[in-house]
């Protein structure tokens, strides 16, 4: 494992995409343990997306007081059936909300009809519950959950809102290296909703975990570009506690 340091931002880079899942799986275990040491209960964000297998995989084996955390996710998409399985809440129900006993789990309900009080409900949670650990991945545009170059606001006044997916975000979600459900990007949902990056930013501690090579062009961003909403995710560099996981694959342009 090699380590570097970008501002505030610790870089960890593992040859591995299985050594990268594990090695953050524990850290994020451990950080659970040490809050709770100090609280009743702790309030986790995750994101949903394949980048995120491996650690969820090694996380759900882990020994945790599961039943002591509140489980949330960072987005959704708008309009699809509950069960669809490319519903980013189906997907982590799939790969850890269903496979431990959470405390509670809180969904976003994409398949609302009226959006606007899905993001108004979703946010009095988020605030009732403040964000002790938020799980990243970053997008092949450097978003950070659903919030593309073209919405990311550094300063949004808002908690969740509704937003309208950009193309290179739409066609990453039939990228046969993403190994994503839609077959065609005409499948991939045009709007979803999402918690904004200050939202987001609020967490005491971000972990990022971002391997594969089509992930490599975004690392190179978020690690070398002006922070700014042109490139979303360079803002992690100015959280003070975060720490960002990749591989060699998505670490080779830095």
């Amino acid at each position: 494992m090699k380590e570097l340091k970008v501002d505030d931002l610790e870089v960890r880079i593992y040859d591995t995409r299985v050594q990268m899942g594990i090695a953050a799986a524990q850290a994020v275990g451990e950080k659970i343990s040490e809050i709770l040491k100090h609280q009743d209960s702790i309030n986790i964000v995750f994101a949903a997306a394949p980048s995120q297998n491996e650690f969820l995989d090694s996380l759900s084996s882990r020994d945790i007081a599961w039943d002591r955390i509140n489980a949330f996710h960072m987005d959704e998409y708008v309009g699809l059936d509950e069960k669809a399985p490319q519903l980013f809440g189906n997907y982590l129900k799939n790969k850890l909300f269903g496979k431990v006993n959470f405390r509670e789990v809180y969904y976003i309900k994409g398949d609302t009809n009226d959006t606007e009080q899905e993001c108004k409900r979703y946010s009095e949670l988020l605030e009732r519950y403040p964000t002790d650990i938020v799980i990243l991945g970053i997008g092949e545009n450097t978003h950070l959950a659903f919030n593309d170059p073209h919405v990311a606001d550094f300063n949004d006044q808002q908690v969740v809102k509704v937003v309208r997916l950009d193309e290179k975000n739409r066609q990453q979600q039939v990228d046969p290296a993403d190994n994503v459900c839609f077959k065609t990007i005409k499948e991939v949902p045009t709007h979803a909703i999402t918690i904004t990056i200050p939202a987001l930013f609020k967490s005491r501690y971000a972990y990022a975990i971002v391997p594969g090579k089509n992930k490599a062009d975004a690392i190179y961003h978020t690690l070398t570009s002006s922070i700014q909403e042109r490139y979303p995710s360079t803002i992690l560099r100015k959280h003070p506690h975060a720490i960002l996981y990749i591989d060699q694959d998505s670490g080779s342009l830095i």
